[in-house]
């Protein structure tokens, strides 16, 4: 993050928000492939993620990997906001007297953050989104749309069939943000050292450097929460009906598929994250950087 002493609440949800619109679009192709890859049992259908994509694209058109993007869109705007906005906030409560945050502080304010995006904005967003796209896959479509869609599955399942898996959401959100805001702080705090400050002690770190670093923060995360990410996926998808919870996912997917199962799709989500650590750090970080700049001049 920004090194400022203290970053008004709007200015972190603001941001947050402007940087998960623009992150989400760029990336959603990779993460429609990754969704198909994980929600496909046997026999498959895809035989990794190139063949889905050209198998999409030539069934649907290029618009077909955009299948959902109204759903994560949003979504992914508003759980970036909310993830800032949470971080900022508990972050300021670890700091010591010279503004800094330990290791341990940064993971527990990512947690932090995390749990409070899954549960707020995540978990009704992404199975929305897992819906759509896994119905894009049945012989007759039962879906015309986002709108559409939310009314149906509220219709049939009551308000709950927007939040199935909220326990694997919490889970994988909580993770993913403990893990990715405290690699990304922790490695931009050692970068920063080797960049001049301006007059209020701020480090000037070049936005490659921040994308960079958003990138590699990115990697970590994908390979120490990838199952998390499948049993999370397959909680929210149309079959989910056949686990009865959590830990039942885990163990049909292992027992059925094989231990290697709980890493479906990690190709795909490793090119989404890698970019999408990159561009959520660097937008949010501009943003934050032009306010600061406006309001000093």
């Amino acid at each position: 993050m920004v090194e400022q002493k203290n970053t008004p609440a709007w200015l972190s949800l603001t941001a947050g928000i402007i940087a998960g619109a623009v992150e989400g679009f760029l990336t959603y192709p990779t993460e429609y492939v990754k969704t198909q890859l994980q929600i496909q049992a046997t026999p498959k259908r895809y035989f990794g993620p190139w063949d889905c994509a050209v198998k999409t694209v030539k069934e649907r058109g290029f618009t077909g990997l955009y299948r959902g993007l109204s759903a994560l869109l949003i979504g992914n705007a508003a759980k970036a906001g909310v993830r800032f906005l949470a971080y900022d906030q508990i972050k300021a409560l670890f700091k010591d007297k010279n503004g800094k945050l330990s290791g341990t502080s940064m993971v527990l304010a990512g947690l932090g953050a995390g749990i409070c995006e899954g549960v707020l904005v995540v978990t009704p967003s992404e199975t929305i989104k897992t819906k759509l796209i896994h119905d894009q896959n049945q012989p007759v479509q039962k879906y015309r749309g986002l709108v559409h869609g939310v009314r149906t599955i509220i219709a049939e399942e009551g308000f709950s069939g927007i939040y199935r898996g909220v326990s694997a959401v919490v889970a994988r959100q909580g993770a993913n943000s403990a893990v990715r805001m405290s690699s990304y702080g922790l490695i931009r705090q050692r970068l920063s050292e080797y960049y001049p400050t301006d007059s209020k002690g701020t480090p000037i770190v070049p936005w490659y450097t921040t994308f960079f670093t958003g990138a590699i923060a990115g990697v970590i995360t994908v390979y120490t929460t990838m199952p998390l990410d499948v049993v999370k996926t397959r909680l929210q998808s149309l079959d989910a009906k056949q686990y009865s919870s959590f830990v039942d996912c885990v163990t049909k997917v292992i027992k059925n598929e094989g231990l290697t199962a709980l890493w479906k799709g990690a190709t795909p989500r490793l090119g989404r994250l890698i970019f999408s650590g990159g561009i959520v750090f660097t937008v949010y970080e501009g943003v934050i950087s032009v306010y600061h700049k406006s309001i000093s001049s």
